[in-house]
């Protein structure tokens, strides 16, 4: 058996002692998950088992290495796994992952196991399990333990265990000191165990068993940041930003060619397209002006090849206009999306054709094309050589045998093809079978490239991402092969060579030009960015999903080197993985998954998904775009952190400063506040000028954090009623405030451009140059600049309008698609059969049409499923609702099992889960309601009203109104955690009352009260 971990996880630990106690040898094998070798692991650890079968769940891990140790212990293995394991890892989390609510939910479990020893010496009676195994493996790293008071027969339990002699055979191979929680960070694909939320137990029994050792971090500022901060905190006239009309390098400063991979002009994009290329290559560039360097962004549609003129025919038009439909599609998606390219073009242009037959020329003429023969299928019907995606048939490779598979890939098994080797191939314009024939195409030499292109990647690939240095060195490591270059196409480029006129460039060697040619349609001056003059440096920064770094780091570098005119080569590939749909892909003819056109159905502000888009970035894995996800991030990072902080701060100073900035006269506390934010202003910077976008929001949000933290502490609207010294104190907190307001704005702008410019018209200030060589806070608003009016800077996604999207995007729509694609699809069928008997040309077809049936029944069931949970009556009041609910709670919960066990699709039994825990809310909801009934039928008390001391009652009532006064005036700073404190006092007043008067409390299940 093999144990795949990674290194210092904990839970590695866990699977070697358990498999130490069951007596079976073990291989531990340590992984990275970003490693492609290992991309079929989903978690770390996993037990693969020799006969090959991997287990990942330590739970099942232990019950399948232990057979029958009862109940109790698989209770306590449950416990471990969904209540121990996270509340661990988010108390041993550091910096911003850090959850100070972490350590009671802690103390409460601790309590539980050391209750759980009093009686037994083991946790599932007299002798050891694997339940004692797994959980003192989760307690022994990190030294949780360490300090704990009050927990002696956990103590006892602990060296019981650990004195066992095959715990020490283990932890002689695994020291304890090299294991920690924050490794569980790196052992999924969802950054380790945080998204599983803290379980908020029953906390008035834990008394604080563990030590709280964790300083705050303001006790890790030093000296020399509080006097950086001290020395910057002054206030200079910004620079403008200035937008010149055309954008060229300069000698002697710094010049960023920012490229985004060319998207295909045949579809439309959708939101893992959107981050993977074009947002990102856009938030970068935004950074890159704001930090004052000549940046000039370029993209445009890839519209030449195979893909387009599939497209034609499915869509019944010429390429021509295939491309000028979609090109307007794209264009009006990235203008509404906020895309600020400098030019946005085309590969159908004059300027394309010039430059791509001339790079041709000059790779002949340097040597490195060679003419090769190559075999390839002719259709004689359409009398046309066909190219890979215009051949279908049944997939090569051993143990697919996908009917379907198009002849450069098969779909199924996801492994490249070669057109000449699918099984029954067949022409997808006529269904005819084509013949294998000879044609000439020319080759690139990439082989002879080879040795200048490994000397060049050797200097280059410093500043490349992680993947896209795997994936070009793996390259290198088979060694490069000639790529052909032509193809027996109508839509593409000419060739400009004798016997070659009437084919075309294949379109990787005529696409990647087109970052050349759209330049020449800005300016006439494009050489001097794609071959800058001696003493002129030129940085190209290329953003790009995983799968097109091999013609960004291989291909296309080779034919310039080739070329060997002192062509702008990458420096940096930034490459990211791939976003998915929620749990799947997107598809758009399923109807899953959220389009570019989609986006600005939704109603949710451009600007939103900009923000969530780059937050949820996969630039180490890959991510997935989850509803819930958005909603979660808008309504606690952007309304309760950022915007919360930013509307309290300038209607603090709107309402009591008549909207001038007061003065900053700084004490020890904001010194401190400064040096916080300016470790975050660095961190920001480092991350954008690494184009890692999604540290760059983490720094951005700790910032406003501070903020928030700050405010709350100092209670300046505590201040302001005080002395005039308190007073003052209160300016300081409110200038202080503001200000990080308009650097927030700044550091705002490359991800959400019209937010920041709103909050920019509300601070009536512009924006102002981040200096990236020295990220020091300083003075950007002086005492005395008048702001503008303030006003929340967004709104609240409710869950209801989030399910609304969840079931729109999920597929159900694509019902009545999959329908009509059923029939088009049997009316092919049956015109097939009537004009051949030759069942190699319309079984392939038939199986089309099969599988489109299973779609559409997948689709009623998914339409079905959604409407289940509307379609439940909702249950009277009464005992016999609660033995119904009982009873479908049971049925419910039988079929959830049964679907478990039968697949481990989450899409075929997540509704039904739903469906179960809504029945489990009613049954909840019933109960409490029939336990309140008879409290409520009963007859009132004798009214005290008549005894009740008159002078009493006055002075509770003026209390109250008094009061009520300043619970009003709270809330109107929008800070929860600043009024609900008071408004607890305000009902605990009333409740005095109502007991003195026995009138009850009005408004006690009033409008907008929530159930406790």
């Amino acid at each position: 058996m093999i144990i795949y971990t990674n290194d210092g996880n904990p839970l590695g630990l866990q699977l070697l002692m358990l498999a130490k106690f069951a007596k079976q040898p073990v291989q531990v094998q340590l992984v990275n998950l970003n490693d492609a070798k290992y991309k079929d692991l989903l978690v770390l650890p996993t037990l693969e088992l020799d006969n090959g079968l991997r287990l990942f769940s330590p739970a099942a891990i232990a019950k399948y290495l232990f057979v029958g140790e009862g109940q109790q212990r698989d209770e306590w293995l449950e416990w471990s796994a969904t209540l121990l394991a996270p509340a661990l890892a988010h108390h041993m989390a550091v910096g911003h992952k850090a959850d100070a609510n972490a350590l009671p939910v802690l103390n409460a479990l601790v309590k539980k196991l050391d209750d759980k020893l009093k009686a037994t010496p083991y946790l599932a009676g007299d002798k050891p399990s694997a339940a004692d195994i797994a959980i003192w493996s989760l307690l022994a790293p990190d030294g949780t333990l360490k300090g704990a008071q009050n927990v002696d027969n956990l103590r006892d339990w602990y060296g019981r265990v650990k004195a066992l002699p095959e715990v020490q055979e283990v932890l002689a191979e695994q020291p304890l000191k090299d294991l920690s929680f924050n490794a569980l960070q790196q052992s999924n694909r969802y950054g380790g165990l945080h998204h599983v939320p803290l379980k908020r137990l029953s906390l008035a029994d834990a008394s604080k068993l563990l030590v709280d050792t964790t300083p705050t971090v303001a006790d890790t500022v030093t000296n020399e940041e509080i006097s950086a901060a001290k020395a910057t905190f002054t206030y200079t006239a910004p620079k403008e930003i200035k937008e010149e009309r055309t954008v060229l390098p300069k000698p002697g400063e710094r010049n960023v060619l920012i490229t985004s991979a060319l998207p295909y002009v045949n579809n439309v994009p959708h939101l893992g397209n959107i981050i993977g290329c074009v947002l990102s290559a856009d938030i970068y560039a935004r950074y890159s002006r704001s930090a004052g360097y000549n940046t000039l962004l370029i993209c445009g549609t890839d519209e030449y090849g195979t893909a387009t003129e599939n497209k034609a025919l499915a869509e019944n038009l010429t390429p021509r206009e295939i491309c000028d439909k979609y090109f307007e599609l794209h264009n009006a998606i990235y203008r509404w999306f906020g895309i600020g390219f400098d030019y946005f073009g085309r590969t159908t242009t004059q300027e394309q054709t010039d430059i791509v037959q001339e790079a041709f020329k000059d790779v002949l003429k340097a040597g490195y094309i060679i003419t090769e023969s190559v075999e390839q299928l002719l259709c004689q019907k359409c009398d046309r050589f066909l190219a890979d995606r215009f051949v279908e048939g049944t997939c090569p490779h051993p143990g697919c045998g996908y009917e379907d598979a198009r002849g450069d890939q098969c779909d199924k098994c996801g492994k490249l093809v070669n057109a000449t080797e699918l099984i029954r191939p067949r022409c997808k314009v006529c269904n005819s079978a084509p013949v294998l024939r000879s044609s000439d195409q020319l080759f690139i030499d990439l082989p002879k490239a080879e040795p200048q292109l490994k000397e060049w990647v050797d200097k280059s690939e410093g500043g490349w991402t992680h993947n896209a240095k795997v994936i070009t060195r793996a390259w290198l490591k088979e060694g490069l092969k000639p790529r052909c270059i032509t193809r027996d196409l109508k839509w593409g480029i000419p060739v400009p060579h004798e016997g070659f006129e009437k084919k075309v460039f294949y379109v990787w060697f005529d696409a990647p030009f087109g970052y050349v040619s759209m330049t020449k349609r800005y300016t006439k001056e494009y050489q001097q960015w794609w071959q800058p003059a001696k003493g002129t440096d030129v940085e190209l920064f290329q953003f790009m999903a995983k799968d097109n770094v091999p013609f960004h780091s291989v291909v296309w570098p080779s034919v310039l080197l080739a070329i060997n005119k002192g062509h702008t080569l990458v420096s940096h590939i930034m490459a990211t993985e791939y976003l998915n749909y929620e749990d799947g892909k997107f598809s758009k003819s399923r109807g899953i998954g959220v389009f570019g056109n989609d986006a600005q159905e939704t109603g949710i502000p451009a600007d939103v998904w900009r923000f969530y888009l780059a937050s949820a970035r996969p630039e180490g894995q890959d991510s997935s775009f989850s509803w819930n996800d958005l909603a979660a991030r808008n309504n606690s990072e952007l309304l309760n952190n950022l915007g919360n902080f930013v509307n309290r701060a300038l209607v603090f100073c709107e309402k009591n400063f008549s909207s001038t900035v007061p003065g900053v006269i700084t004490t020890q506390d904001e010194l401190v506040l400064l040096a916080l934010i300016n470790r975050e202003l660095r961190g920001y910077i480092n991350s954008m000028e690494k184009a890692k976008l999604r540290d760059g929001v983490r720094h951005l949000l700790a910032i406003s954090r501070h903020g928030n933290g700050y405010m709350q502490s100092q209670q300046p609207w505590v201040l302001l009623k005080g002395t005039d010294d308190q007073k003052t104190r209160a300016s300081t907190i409110i200038g202080l405030c503001v200000n990080i307001a308009c650097l927030l704005a700044n550091l705002l702008f490359p991800y959400m451009p019209t937010t920041a410019r709103t909050l920019f018209g509300q601070l009536n200030a512009k924006q102002t140059p981040l200096n990236a060589e020295k990220p020091l806070v300083t003075l950007l608003l002086p005492a005395g600049h008048q702001i503008g009016k303030p006003a929340p800077l967004f709104a609240k996604l409710e869950q209801s309008f989030i399910d609304e999207l969840k079931g729109k995007y999920g597929g159900a729509q694509a019902t009545n698609d999959a329908a009509q694609a059923v029939q088009a699809q049997a009316d092919k069928v049956r015109e097939l059969k009537a004009s051949t008997k030759d069942k190699a040309i319309w079984q392939p077809e038939v199986t089309k049409l099969l599988d489109l049936k299973k779609q559409l029944e997948e689709a009623k069931k998914k339409t079905a499923t959604a409407a289940a949970p509307a379609a439940t009556p909702a249950p009277s009041n009464g005992s016999q609702s609660v033995q119904d609910l009982e009873k479908a709670i049971q049925e419910q919960g039988d079929k959830v099992r049964k679907l478990k066990g039968s697949t481990k699709d989450k899409t075929v039994w997540q509704p039904e889960v739903n469906i179960l825990l809504d029945l489990k809310k009613q049954l909840e909801a019933v109960q409490k309601a029939a336990k309140a009934a008879p409290a409520a039928n009963a007859a009132p008390a004798a009214s005290p009203a008549a005894t009740a001391d008159a002078a009493k009652v006055k002075a509770l009532e003026d209390k109250i109104a008094q009061q009520a006064e300043k619970v009003r005036t709270l809330k109107a700073t929008g800070d929860a955690a600043v009024w609900k404190p008071e408004v607890d006092i305000l009902l605990s007043l009333k409740n005095e009352l109502a007991a003195l008067t026995g009138t009850p409390v009005a408004g006690g299940q009033g409008k907008g009260k929530k159930k406790k």
